[in-house]
């Protein structure tokens, strides 16, 4: 008998539900796929000349472990402006291979076996797994759509134990556009300090929200030194090949998470690293300009969906909506399949990121406006038909 080369641990988790539709999208022809979150712009051409020239240069040389001191440097600055967060570039600051690595080497860092971690849902695919290869518990706790699946501390009372230990932040969130404002956080950082947690904030679409500045719970009073925040360059700065995120938090963590970083990765790519310094000091009208252009479709699909009917609490952040079809009395997975097979369009099913996304769709709006135009016509076509007004 061959013993299972495999672990159980891996074989117990399932895959990405986000990719199944893309997949089956990409061989079909004329299908329009909105179901990947990726920016349809290309990266800003200073970010990517500075690329080319560490090319030229010859800058192909690992960098120090924690990443490129300049780099650092530069995050730290970013934050100030952008968060009001101080930290310490030399002991505070790690750059990691995109924001998933920083997750994935905070959470293993953080957690004991059996500690417990709260994962508010709907939210993006891989805390989930990285909780349970890290050893931990993961809880879900359900947001609800009638309060714009905000997290609230009535949610974390109910799930929150003697062993929690990490709660995740997912905010502006992936898949519905949620977003938390400062209002919203207080009650939640009272809550995490009077129970003694920690916080895993995921800030990578920080850059993207519409009519109100992005607000890090890392810079509500006694925060700081709790929160770990993760960010990057994919989805802000159009720079997702370029693989390349970052965390600040306090020494004692960010310690441990370079110790592991050294030992997994080595250090993240050189020539993206050179490049995002670039990014971080010119490159803020570049940015504006994209945030424009995604608010501009945000509020074109709103307002289909309201001539349409289709009911879509507005999202503030990213660059997706959450249109709920409980009207039409299938699954989201029958929904997705069927306006696929039928109309050529590939969305994801809110079941792909929790079970409470039942019910919904996540439609990303990283496509250009014509794209948006032709899908949302054969969706309104389907509806049509799924209403018998056809």
């Amino acid at each position: 008998m061959t013993r299972n080369p495999l672990s159980k641990k891996i074989i117990d988790i399932q895959p990405s539900g986000i990719r199944k539709f893309f997949d089956v999208a990409n061989e079909m022809k004329d299908a329009i796929s909105l179901g990947v979150g990726e920016p349809d712009f290309d990266t800003p051409w200073r970010i990517r000349e500075e690329g080319i020239f560490s090319l030229e240069k010859g800058r192909t040389f690992y960098t120090s472990n924690a990443g490129l001191q300049e780099l650092r440097n530069e995050i730290c600055k970013y934050l100030e402006r952008k968060i009001h967060v101080s930290y310490d570039p030399k002991k505070e600051t790690l750059v990691t291979v995109g924001g998933s690595e920083a997750i994935d080497v905070g959470l293993r860092c953080m957690l004991d076996p059996g500690d417990e971690v709260l994962i508010p849902q709907p939210c993006y695919v891989s805390y989930l797994p990285c909780t349970v290869m890290a050893d931990g518990v993961p809880v879900t706790v359900p947001l609800q759509h009638e309060n714009e699946f905000k997290l609230t501390v009535e949610d974390l009372e109910k799930y929150t134990t003697p062993k929690t230990k990490v709660l995740i932040m997912p905010f502006p969130n992936n898949p519905t556009g949620s977003v938390m404002t400062k209002e919203d956080l207080e009650p939640v950082a009272e809550f995490v300090k009077e129970h003694d947690l920690f916080v895993l904030s995921d800030e990578i679409y920080s850059e993207l929200t519409y009519g109100s500045e992005h607000v890090s719970i890392a810079s509500l009073p006694g925060m700081r030194e709790r929160t770990i925040v993760i960010n990057g360059f994919s989805k802000g700065f159009a720079m997702t090949g370029w693989r390349l995120g970052f965390c600040c938090g306090p020494e004692v963590i960010i310690e441990q998470m370079v110790k592991l970083h050294q030992f997994a990765i080595m250090c993240a790519p050189t020539i993206s690293q050179y490049a995002a310094v670039e990014g971080l000091r010119n490159c803020d009208d570049e940015v504006q300009e994209m945030r424009k252009s995604y608010d501009q479709r945000r509020r074109f699909l709103m307002n289909e969906f309201k001539r349409m009917g289709l009911e879509c609490f507005e999202p503030h952040g990213a660059f997706y909506v959450f249109p709920s079809i409980r009207e039409f009395g299938m699954t989201s997975e029958e929904f997705a399949t069927r306006l696929l097979n039928e109309e050529k369009v590939a969305v994801v099913p809110g079941t792909a990121f929790g079970d409470c996304g039942e019910g919904f769709l996540r439609i990303s709006y990283a496509y250009s406006l014509e794209d948006l135009k032709e899908a949302l016509g054969r969706v309104e076509n389907f509806i049509r038909r799924l209403r018998g007004e056809e």
